[in-house]
C-alpha cells in the first residue's frame, strides 16, 4: 500500500515534469539530460535532499518534499540547510544554492536567495527550468531591481498619481504580494498604470505585465491610452519602446511586454474554453458567473508568464471562483478602482496604499460635483392594472413579433415589473417628458440644446423602447437618440460621435458604457434601470462626472457655458437604496451662495455648510478667468478656489477624524481652521460679486407637470405597523425572536442560522418584509432616531427588532453599537485588572468585527477563516489567551451581541 509519503512524491513527480524537468535517481544521473534535471535523493552534508535542481547541467536549487496536508512553512529552514551544505564536487551557479522549493504535492511554496529579506510564497506549480535559467543569467531578481527604480520623475502627472505610484513601488518593495489603489473615476488610474509599467519595464526589468479590464470594450480603451501614452524623458510612444497586446483567440505573443485582457479571457486560455467577444461584454459588477472548470497547469502560460498583474477596477468576480486566474499566476497583484468594498479591501489584505476619493478629485476640479434629480411617477412607483376583457399586445422577446390577446382575468404588476414582464410606454414616455419639460427651466436654466444624455436601459429591448420614445418625446430625427448595446449595429462607431460630435445627443445603454468607458461631454445621467451592486451604480454614475474644458464642450454642446455640474435623474429610486456610496457635496441647495457665506460669516460651521460651500467653490471656480483667479488669490493670502475647497473637503476626512483622542472636538476644530479664510469680508464680497457675474438671470417657468421629490409617509407607517405586528405575533415561534425578546424559555445565544430564519420568515408572505425596506421607512418616520445607512448586514436584523420594541433609542448598524460595547468591555476589563497588549488587542478586534457580521464565533472559525489563519489560527490564539481563549470569546460574545 502506497504510504502518504510516496503518493506526495508521485504528484511532485508529475508537477515537475508538466513544468519541464526530467526527473532522475541519483545512480543514473545525468545532468545534461536535458536543460532542467531534477535528481532524487542527493547526498548533502546534512542528508539527502528529496529533490536537487540543476539547470544548464549546474545546481541551483532544492525541492524539499512532504506528505500532503503537512504544513511547509517550517521547512524552508531544512532547504536552506541543504542549499548552504552543497558538496564541493559539485558544479553549481553558485553556493548556497539560489532557489528553494518546499512542497506536499497540493502545495509549494517557493524562495529566492537574492531577494531582498529572501521570503517564502506560494506558487500553483514549479517554474520552468528556463525560466530559472534566465533569472540565474540575471544574476538578480524582479524583486531585488525595485530598489533600483530611479526616482519619480513628477511632470505631467497629478499629485494623486505620483502618491499611487510612489505608494505600489513602496508596497512592491517591501514584498506585498497585493496592493490597491484607489482613485477617483476621472483621476487618470490607466495614465497612472502605464507610468507604472514603464518603470517596471525599464527600471526593474519586468519581463511582463498582465492588465485586466471588466470588460472587452474597456480593452480596446486602454490599448489607446497605451498607444498614445509617451513616458516622460523618452520623446517616444510607449508602444515603440514596448510591444502592447490585446490578449485574443490566438493565444500570447511572447514578444509582448504588456498584455490587456479581460480576466474570462485568460481563464479561457488556461483550460482551452472556447469563449467569443461578446462572452467579454457583460460586466461582472452584475453578472459574476461562476466558471464550470478549474484552471490547471498550461505550459503555454505557466504561473510565471508574468511579474505583475495590474486589475483595473477589481470587479466583484475576482473574489469567487475566477479567483483562481489571478491565484495561478507567480506575480504581484495591483488593483486599481474607485470605490473599495469590503471585499475589495480584504481581497488585497487591506492593504491601501493610495486613496484619492470622489470628494477631493471634485475640490481638485478633476471632476465635477453631481446633483440629485428625482422622477416619481404612479406607474413607476406603484405598479399597474389593465382589467380583464382588453386586448393587449405581447411580445415575444426573441424574435420581437408582436400578437394581441384578450385578457381572461386582470393584468396586476408592481412597479418591479416594468420592463421586465411588462412595457409601459407611457410610462417611460411620462419620464422624458418631464426631462423635456425641466430642461431649460430647472436643470439647465436658459440652455437650449439637449445636453449629451446617457439612459441606463435594463436590456436590450428595454432601450430599443426607449430611443424610440426618446425621438417622439423630442420630436427629432434617427440621429437625435441611439441604442449603444452590444446588439446595436456598429456600437463603437456611434459612441465615438457621441463622444465627439453634436449628434446623436440622447444615447441609451444597458452594460456596454457603463463601466470605465470615458464621454465627457455627458452631463445629464438618467437611471430608467436600478442595479443590485453599489460599486456597479457608482460606476455607472461615474460617467458623468468626467470634468471637460470649456472650448470642447462647445464643439458638441454649442450653448453650454462649462461643465461645472451633471444632473442624476433617478426615475427608479436608485439612490434611495443602499447602494449610493458617495453622496453629493451640495447639502444645501435651498440655500443661495451669499446666504451661505454669511452663515460661515456669523459661526456656522457644521458638516453640511461645509461640504456645500466646497461644492459653491468648485463649481465657481471653472468660470473664473485667469484674472479673476487673481483677484481670488490677493485676497485670500495666496489660495486659489480650489485650494480652500480641498482644505474644507480635508477637513471632513472621517478617518483623520477618527484618529484622534476626541474624534468629535477634533472634527470641530478642523472645519473652524477650514472656515478661517471666509472670516475676511474682502474675501467674501468678492466671491459674491464673482458669482453673480458668472450667472444668467432667467425667468423659471412652471412646468405642467407633476414630479414629487418626499417618500410617501403613509407607505413607510404601514411597513413598520407590519414589523411589529410580525413580531408580536411570531415572537413565541421564531428562535431568533423568543432570545431578543428575552422569552423565560429560550435562553440560548443568538446563532448565524437562527437570523437567516428570522430573515426567511420575515420575507415570506403575508409579511413580505425587506429589511432593506424597513430601515429606509424607519428613516422617513424617524429621520433623527436612524443613524448609518439601511440594514447591509443580515446582523442588522438585531438593530431592527430592538428598535421596533423600544429596546434601543436609535436605530443604526449594529457594527457601530458593538463598536461602542467593545470599548466599554476593554474599560471594564482594565477596572478589573486585566490589561491586553497589542497582538492580543489584535485578535480581539479581529474577533469583534466578525460578531458584528456573523453574531457568533465557534472556535473552528479560527481556523478556517482567513482573517484568523493570517494570525496562525487557533494555535496562535491559545498562545496569545494562555489557558483564557474559551472564556475570551465567550465573555466577548455575551458583551457584545447579548
Amino acid at each position: 500500500m502506497s504510504t502518504p509519503e510516496a503518493k506526495a512524491r508521485d504528484l511532485i513527480d508529475q508537477q515537475l515534469t508538466a513544468a519541464g524537468w526530467v526527473i532522475q535517481d541519483r545512480a543514473e544521473m545525468d545532468r545534461r539530460a536535458s536543460l532542467g534535471v531534477a535528481v532524487r535523493e542527493y547526498p548533502f552534508a546534512s542528508g539527502p535532499a528529496d529533490y536537487l535542481l540543476l539547470v544548464d547541467g549546474k545546481a541551483c536549487g532544492i525541492v524539499e518534499a512532504k506528505k500532503e496536508g503537512f504544513t511547509l512553512s517550517g521547512v524552508a529552514d531544512q532547504a536552506v540547510g541543504y542549499g548552504a551544505g552543497a558538496p564541493p564536487t559539485l558544479a553549481t551557479w553558485g553556493t548556497p544554492l539560489r532557489f528553494d522549493y518546499e512542497a506536499s504535492g497540493s502545495e509549494i511554496l517557493f524562495s529566492d536567495r537574492v531577494d531582498p529579506d529572501q521570503r517564502s510564497r506560494p506558487l500553483f506549480s514549479f517554474h520552468k527550468p528556463d525560466t530559472l535559467h534566465a533569472w540565474l543569467k540575471d544574476g538578480s531578481s524582479i524583486r531585488a531591481r525595485l530598489f533600483e527604480l530611479p526616482p519619480l520623475d513628477p511632470a505631467g502627472l497629478r499629485e494623486c498619481q505620483i502618491e499611487a505610484i510612489e505608494g505600489i513601488e513602496h508596497s512592491l518593495r517591501s514584498g506585498q504580494a497585493r496592493s490597491l489603489v484607489q482613485m477617483a473615476t476621472g483621476a487618470g488610474k490607466t495614465f497612472t498604470a502605464a507610468t507604472l509599467c514603464y518603470r517596471l519595464l525599464a527600471h526593474a526589468g519586468a519581463h511582463r505585465v498582465l492588465f485586466l479590464v471588466d470588460r472587452n470594450n474597456l480593452g480596446k480603451q486602454t490599448l489607446k491610452e497605451f498607444q498614445t501614452y509617451r513616458p516622460p524623458g523618452t520623446g517616444r510612444l510607449f508602444t515603440e519602446l514596448h510591444n502592447v497586446q490585446r490578449l485574443g483567440p490566438t493565444g500570447l505573443d511572447k514578444a509582448n511586454q504588456v498584455v490587456i485582457s479581460t480576466i474570462q479571457r485568460v481563464f479561457a486560455q488556461l483550460t482551452g474554453a472556447d469563449i467569443s467577444e461578446e462572452d467579454e461584454e457583460q460586466s461582472e459588477f452584475e453578472h459574476a458567473h461562476a466558471p464550470t472548470r478549474t484552471v490547471a497547469y498550461s505550459p503555454a502560460l505557466p504561473p510565471e508568464t508574468f511579474d505583475f498583474i495590474i486589475v483595473d477596477e477589481c470587479h466583484r468576480s475576482i473574489y469567487g471562483s475566477w479567483r483562481q486566474v489571478l491565484d495561478y499566476f507567480d506575480a504581484q497583484i495591483i488593483g486599481l478602482t474607485a470605490t473599495p468594498s469590503p471585499a475589495t479591501l480584504g481581497f488585497f489584505n487591506r492593504n491601501l496604499v493610495a486613496e484619492y476619493p470622489y470628494e477631493r478629485s471634485v475640490a481638485d476640479g478633476v471632476n465635477v460635483p453631481f446633483e440629485i434629480y428625482r422622477i416619481r411617477t404612479q406607474i413607476g412607483e406603484h405598479g399597474g392594472r389593465v382589467p380583464a376583457g382588453y386586448s393587449v399586445p405581447r411580445r415575444d422577446k426573441h424574435t420581437r413579433r408582436q400578437r394581441y390577446e384578450q385578457l381572461d382575468d386582470d393584468l396586476v404588476y408592481a412597479g418591479s415589473d416594468l420592463d421586465r414582464s411588462v412595457v409601459v410606454p407611457n410610462q417611460i414616455r411620462t419620464v422624458l417628458e418631464t426631462y423635456r419639460d425641466t430642461l431649460s427651466s430647472e436643470l439647465f436654466p436658459g440652455r437650449t440644446d439637449v445636453p449629451k444624455t446617457l439612459i441606463f436601459a435594463k436590456d436590450d429591448h428595454h432601450a430599443e423602447e426607449i430611443v424610440g420614445i426618446a425621438k417622439e418625446v423630442f420630436g427629432k430625427g434617427n440621429d437625435f437618440a441611439k441604442k449603444i448595446t452590444y446588439a446595436a449595429t456598429e456600437p463603437e462607431r456611434i459612441l465615438g460621435q457621441f463622444r465627439t460630435e453634436y449628434l446623436p445627443r440622447i444615447a441609451v445603454t444597458v452594460d456596454m458604457i457603463a463601466t470605465g468607458t470615458d464621454v465627457k461631454p455627458i452631463e445629464v445621467l438618467i437611471f430608467l434601470r436600478d442595479v443590485r451592486s453599489a460599486i456597479y451604480f457608482e460606476q455607472m454614475r461615474g460617467r458623468g462626472v468626467r470634468s471637460l474644458n470649456s472650448v470642447d464642450l462647445k464643439r458638441v454642446t454649442p450653448d453650454a457655458v462649462a461643465k461645472d455640474r451633471f444632473v442624476l435623474i433617478d426615475a427608479v429610486g436608485v439612490t434611495e437604496s443602499d447602494k449610493t456610496i458617495t453622496q453629493p457635496l451640495e447639502r444645501k441647495r435651498t440655500v443661495s451662495f451669499e446666504k451661505l457665506l454669511e452663515h460661515v460669516a456669523s459661526g456656522a460651521s457644521d458638516e453640511d455648510t461645509v461640504s456645500s460651500l466646497a461644492h459653491r467653490l468648485s463649481a465657481l471656480d471653472r468660470k473664473l478667468s485667469p484674472d479673476d483667479r487673481q483677484r481670488v488669490a490677493d485676497a485670500s493670502q495666496g489660495r486659489s478656489l480650489s485650494e480652500l475647497a480641498g482644505s474644507l473637503v480635508d477637513a471632513l476626512d472621517q478617518d483623520r477624524i477618527e484618529r484622534a483622542d476626541d474624534p468629535a472636538q477634533e472634527a470641530q476644530r478642523l472645519r473652524e481652521t477650514a472656515l478661517m479664510p471666509f472670516d475676511k469680508p474682502l474675501l467674501r464680497n468678492l466671491l459674491v460679486e464673482l458669482k453673480r457675474a458668472s450667472e444668467v438671470v432667467i425667468d423659471n417657468l412652471s412646468s405642467d407637470i407633476v414630479i414629487s421629490s418626499a417618500f410617501d409617509p403613509a407607505a413607510a407607517e404601514r411597513l413598520t405597523t407590519s414589523f411589529r405586528t410580525f413580531i408580536q405575533e411570531q415572537g413565541d415561534d421564531i428562535t431568533a425572536l423568543q432570545i431578543l425578546l428575552g422569552r423565560p424559555a429560550h435562553q440560548a445565544r443568538l446563532t448565524y442560522q437562527s437570523l437567516e430564519e428570522l430573515r426567511t420568515a420575515m420575507m415570506r408572505p403575508p409579511w413580505l418584509l425587506q429589511p432593506l425596506e424597513l430601515w429606509s421607512a424607519y428613516r422617513r418616520l424617524q429621520g433623527d432616531k436612524v443613524r448609518g445607512n439601511p440594514a447591509k448586514a443580515l446582523t442588522d436584523i438585531v438593530a431592527l427588532v430592538r428598535f421596533a420594541t423600544g429596546s434601543t433609542d436609535t436605530l443604526a448598524p449594529l457594527s457601530s453599537d458593538i463598536a461602542g460595547r467593545f470599548n466599554l468591555w476593554i474599560g471594564r476589563e482594565k477596572q478589573a485588572g486585566r490589561t491586553y497588549n497589542q497582538a492580543q488587542l489584535g485578535w480581539l478586534e479581529a474577533i469583534r468585527d466578525h460578531l458584528a457580521a456573523n453574531i457568533e464565533l465557534p472556535l473552528r472559525d479560527l481556523q478556517e477563516l482567513p482573517q484568523f489563519e493570517r494570525r496562525g489560527g487557533i494555535i496562535a490564539a491559545r498562545a496569545i489567551f494562555p489557558g483564557r481563549l474559551d472564556a475570551v470569546v465567550d465573555e466577548l460574545t455575551m458583551a457584545l451581541v447579548a
